[in-house]
Parts: C-alpha cells; structure tokens; sequence
C-alpha cells in the first residue's frame, strides 16, 4: 500500500516537472512516506532527521516532508515534534496540496494550487515493468486492537469499480501481465457504481464481481489480492479463487489460534471460524498455497494458548506466515485495555518456535515439489540467474539462458527445493 501511495506522490511531482536524483543531499524534495506499523519502522524516522539537518548545512533551501500512517495518526502533533528537519508534515490523502505547500516555501520550484482531485485519482508514476498494485481500498473498520490503521488511514473507503477497472485496463495496455489489488481488509471491497458490473457477471458480491471484471481483461494474465479477512471470505468470494487469472495463492492473516487471543485482538472470529473457512477454500482449490500474518506475545497471551496457535499453523500447514512480536501502538485499545505481561524475551523465544515451525513446513512442502513443472514470471536476472515467482508466489531461479528477458512467464521444472526459493530448470 506505501509502496503504491510513493507512486502517486511521484506521479504527482512529476507532473509538477519534478525529476528524481539518487544523490539524496542535492534534492530540492524529500519526501519520506512512512509506515506505522511497528515501533521500528517510525524510530528509523527520528533517526533519519539528523541526516537532513545535515544536509541543510549545505543546502538551507532542501525541503523535508514526512507523510503517510505516521502523520495520520499523530492527531497531537506529538510525534512532529521530534522531526526538527521536516518542514511538511500531512497524512496521505493530502498529498493533493503539495502544490500548495511547495510553492509558499519555494514560489521558483511550482507554480501551482492545491488538486480539486481525490489523491487516489492522482495517476501514480511506476518504474517499467510488467507487474503492478493497484489500491482498490484504503482504510479499516475492524479496529483489531493492536492495528493502527484506522487511526492512520480512517475508516474503510472503497474506490468506484470503474476506476479501478479503467487502471487495470491501461495497464494491460502498457504490458502489465500480472495485477496486486490492494486493501487492508482488500475482500470486504463494496463498489459505488455497482451498476458498471456486466450483466452477465455471476457474482452478486462485489469483490468477487470485480475479480470476475478483471479477469475478462484480454492480455492480464495474472490476478493477486492482498490483505484478506477472514470474515469477508463470503462463499462467492472463495468461488472466485476458481477464476483463470487468479494466482495459486492467498494470504488470509489469522494472528492467533487462541479463541481467548482472538477476542482481545477484536478479530471478530473464532479458531473454528477461520478453520471453517479453509476447508471451503481448499474444497474449491485444493492445491492452493496459504500465507498468514500471525502475532506472538500478544498480552495476556499464555503459553497453552501460544500452543493452540502451533496446532493451528500445523493443522492448517501454512505454505509461509509473516510472524511478528506484539509492538504496542500508541492510541490503540490494545494499549488502553491491556498491560504487556510478557519480557522482550519470552515474545523473541515464541517467535523463535513459530519462525522454526514455518521454515520446517516450507521447506518440506518445496521439497515435496522435486520433479513438478511450474510456470515462472521472470522478475529479475542476476549473477546467471534469472528469477521469479510462481503460481503459488513462490520464489523460484534458474540458470539464465540468453533468450529469457524479464516480463517473460516461462516453463521450469522444479529441481530441488529450499526454504525460501525453488532450484529449477527449464523445460
């Protein structure tokens, strides 16, 4: 989602007549987009500001902004206190007035107003390349919490069908083969304009009608979709896994196999419903691959309860999980309701296990794949490799061969299998 925010402030900028430079201390712009998830990510923030107060030495005239969850959720302005250098300091949908905000401290930069546009009309400026995110929803209103993204990015807002579908398009049109569509609960998408649906659709919910859209796009050759909930895995939804397009993978986040974990989380679901819910999808695509964010040291979290969530991830066999330690996020319920009980080590010796478990698992599941065919989208060559994802968003390389370019989706077979990257040959 950062990552597709950064694209439309570039789009932005460069239709001010910006140019990007790699040599950070001779910009006019810095603009740091940052994420709030954890802790660390916000201290690398501080951190940074030393360096720009340095720069301006130099270069008293370089303008600082800081954007993104940060700002958005540092409703006192506590945080923008500890940003001496930063001279712009603006949640991300107000991206639109930079215009604004570059030409009152720098006129001879841009002449220009603030955009009477909807920052997610802004036409992000990607780099080349025949993978792209496209953010369909932005926002949350789950408050799970330990999450700071409905204070960060407010309340869940869904973008009209046709936009997205008219990006998607071009997209294509440019030689884009393989589309991420992003949201932070991206299944729960509820369309204004219902009405673009075709009359032929077969889905009555949204997202699945939208995927079935999508998947109607002559030349996309590749559909993915990220972050689901598991409450918004309607049966439409899981039918729509079926769809051609549709990657041999999905990320459904399930941060506990404790019942109890899970309703101090606020996750609106229980162990059983989210079990439920898998068996649904691996009826209707039993060879899926699954991925999962899960959190350990949660407080209050016990170590039976810690052990339901190992027979979770054992039962359900996650092909990867994303693991974290519980970072308390300032503003959050988690904060206002609960106290940490747990030392800095007990939470570094349950992700130890967990992180052990997942590497077993994934290692024996790319083991067991010794000897199969899979289809690579060639991302990048390197040292006489060229590498790649699978249908299952698997990392995958082979021995680079003078005709394989990137953008190609080529045929391997698999030749020996690690934790994290799939040895190949091709066919």
């Amino acid at each position: 989602m950062n990552k597709n925010d950064s694209e439309r402030i570039a789009g932005l900028l460069d239709s001010l007549g910006f140019v990007s430079t790699e040599e950070e201390s001779t910009a006019d712009l810095i603009v740091i987009n940052t994420c709030s998830v954890r802790q660390s990510a916000e201290n690398r923030v501080f951190g940074s500001q030393e360096k720009y107060l340095e720069y301006k030495k130099t270069k008293p005239e370089m303008i600082v902004a800081v954007t993104g969850c940060m700002p958005g959720r540092d409703k006192a302005s506590s945080f923008k206190k500890q940003l001496p250098a930063t001279d712009l300091y603006f949640p991300t949908p107000e991206m639109i007035h930079l215009p604004r905000w570059i030409s009152e401290l720098r006129p001879e930069l841009v002449n220009s107003d603030s955009l009477e546009v909807d920052y997610l009309k802004i036409h992000p400026l990607r780099a080349p390349s025949v993978q792209a995110y496209v953010t369909i929803q932005t926002g949350c209103n789950k408050f799970c919490t330990y999450c700071v993204v409905p204070y960060a990015r407010g309340l869940e807002r869904n973008r009209p069908a046709k936009d997205i579908l008219d990006e998607c398009r071009e997209l294509v049109s440019h030689g884009v083969i393989e589309i991420t569509l992003l949201g932070q609960t991206v299944n729960s998408y509820k369309a204004t304009d219902e009405e673009i649906f075709s009359p032929n659709n077969p889905y009555k919910d949204h997202f699945a009608a939208l995927l079935w859209e999508i998947n109607q796009i002559e030349g996309l050759l590749r559909l993915h979709w990220t972050a689901a909930h598991p409450n918004s895995m309607t049966d439409e939804v899981i039918d729509a896994l079926a769809l051609p397009k549709q990657v041999n993978y999905l990320h459904l986040p399930v941060q506990s196999g404790s019942n109890e974990v899970l309703r101090r989380m606020n996750r609106k679901y229980t162990r059983e419903d989210y079990l439920e819910v898998i068996r649904k999808i691996k009826a209707r695509r039993p060879e899926i691959a699954l991925g999962s964010d899960i959190i350990v040291g949660f407080p209050g979290e016990t170590r039976e309860q810690f052990n339901e969530t190992i027979s979770l991830y054992q039962e359900v066999s996650y092909d990867i999980s994303y693991n974290a330690q519980y970072s308390p996020r300032s503003g959050t319920l988690g904060v206002k309701l609960y106290s940490e009980d747990m030392t800095k080590e007990e939470k570094r010796d349950r992700w130890d296990e967990l992180q052990s478990l997942m590497e077993k698992t994934s290692l024996a599941k790319n083991q067991a794949s010794v000897g199969s065919n899979v289809e690579i989208l060639v991302d990048r060559l390197d040292h006489g490799f060229a590498y790649g994802s699978t249908h299952e968003m698997k990392l995958a390389r082979f021995k680079l061969a003078p005709e394989i370019s990137i953008g190609e989706i080529v045929k391997a077979k698999v030749t020996e299998g690690k934790s994290w990257v799939l040895e190949c040959e091709l066919v």
